[in-house]
């Protein structure tokens, strides 16, 4: 490995006296010129990674550590802050040294398809070319899913794919998804919300997304003070609320507690088609949710919960167990008291149930489930197992499991939902193992 350089060396110093604070910094050449521009949860960790004697060896860095002398660099307000900021800047100053993005087709956009009566907000590989405004390339599309999350949860817009028009009397009776439930979305859907007050909302986001976050924070507080002045107390209500939330970013834009798996063989939109056709349900599903259980002989026997949305990973929604009524191994039990636990807390919390629920097993395991569901007097949607090796999927009433070809997307579809469940569950137990082992606490997720 190469010695490090006098000048990698002062450079090293320098970045290490940058801020503890989530931001974007740019390496420049000796006139000045952006080489590179990256973003960073924290400067003071991340910039002096590049002037190390390992940058200097790494494929990745070796061409570019020896050009850099001097680093700039801005503060943002959150990880969510610092990623937009970052696609900004690259797609401005078109660093030499950013060729990931060279080919813009092939990296993630934030798509929003503005003609459209209520707006939908995607993440997309494949930009449309009119009716819609693209924010980026990024140069992460698992911090893109993230910030997707985080931003949901401030401008509360919806990122499913149905036709909703004003005016139509047919989504009056329509039934919102989880997100409305969770406060993640306003339900233009069920015509919670108006259709100027829902654009009002896309312009925000629009705003935010070009950076004029102080122009936008000013805009709200006028439109909050005039709702309120009109005797639009609901209005100004829900104004203020999303002021808040925007104010507090910085507290909630952590991407790492948003951000996705990514699974690139797995097509979502034709992977619901497909299980909609060969489970024979009335509507395609847009919720599944999986469940798992792990232990080693018996001992920290813990479940875990996944839940899809679309598709794609919804992690806020992941949930995990310690198994409390059950000694010993016995995964039909285990697997009866999960789904007992968490049909009952939808029913407590008056929280539709999953489209599609998946238990990872065979007859046996969905037996088990069913019993648990039916156990607290809760009725599931549609409720299949999948088992390993031939990978059959259990239908309740079905004598003979379905044998869907391997490469559908349907089948992709219920491996991802599966296999994550099983990481989860096992990433669960490891916590737990090291907890008795070492006496640390877990610290990840939600237990319920």
């Amino acid at each position: 490995m190469p010695e490090v350089p006098d000048l990698v060396q002062k450079l090293r110093e320098q970045a290490r006296a940058l801020p503890d604070h989530p931001g974007v910094y740019l390496l420049k050449d000796e006139r000045g010129r952006v080489l590179y521009v990256g973003k960073a949860r924290s400067l003071k960790n991340r910039v002096p990674t590049y002037f190390t004697a390992q940058a200097l060896s790494d494929p990745r860095t070796k061409d570019l550590v020896p050009l850099v002398r001097s680093i700039d660099y801005l503060e943002c307000d959150s990880e969510v802050d610092a990623l937009l900021t970052e696609a900004r800047l690259i797609k401005d100053l078109q660093p030499p040294f950013n060729d990931r993005l060279k080919d813009d087709k092939s990296f993630p956009y934030l798509q929003i398809h503005i003609r459209e009566d209520f707006p939908r907000v995607e993440f997309t590989r494949e930009p449309r070319s009119s009716g819609v405004k693209l924010y980026g390339p990024f140069a992460s599309a698992k911090a893109l899913r993230g910030a997707i999350q985080v931003l949901q949860r401030v401008f509360k817009f919806r990122t499913c794919s149905l036709d909703i028009r004003e005016g139509d009397p047919k989504w009056r009776w329509f039934r919102p998804c989880l997100l409305y439930s969770i406060g993640q979305c306003t339900a233009p859907c069920n015509m919670k919300i108006s259709k100027e007050e829902y654009r009002k909302d896309i312009q925000r986001l629009r705003l935010f997304l070009e950076g004029k976050r102080e122009r936008l924070l000013k805009q709200m507080e006028q439109e909050m003070k005039q709702a309120a002045a009109e005797l639009r107390f609901e209005e100004a209500a829900r104004i203020r609320d999303e002021l808040a939330a925007l104010q507090s970013l910085h507290l909630r834009g952590d991407l790492e507690k948003h951000v996705q798996p990514e699974v690139f063989f797995v097509d979502p939109k034709k992977g619901l088609a497909g299980l909609r056709k060969v489970l024979h349900l009335p509507e395609q599903p847009r919720t599944i949710e999986g469940i798992d259980i792990a232990h080693l002989g018996g001992r920290e026997v813990v479940g875990s919960l996944v839940q899809f949305i679309d598709g794609v990973p919804f992690k806020p929604g992941y949930r995990r167990y310690r198994i409390r009524t059950v000694t010993g191994i016995d995964d039909y039990a285990a697997i009866r008291e999960v789904a007992a636990r968490r049909f009952r807390r939808l029913r407590q919390e008056e929280l539709p149930v999953p489209d599609i629920f998946l238990i990872d097993g065979g007859k046996g395991q969905l037996n088990a489930a069913l019993e648990g569901i039916h156990s607290v007097g809760a009725e599931p949607k549609c409720v299949i197992a999948l088992a390993k090796e031939e990978e059959l999927v259990f239908v309740p009433g079905h004598s003979e499991p379905l044998r869907l070809s391997r490469h559908s997307f349907a089948l992709r579809l219920l491996q991802y939902v599966r296999d994550e469940a099983h990481r989860f569950a096992q990433h669960y137990h490891h916590l737990l193992r090291r907890k008795r082992v070492l006496g640390e606490s877990p610290r990840q997720g939600k237990s319920r």
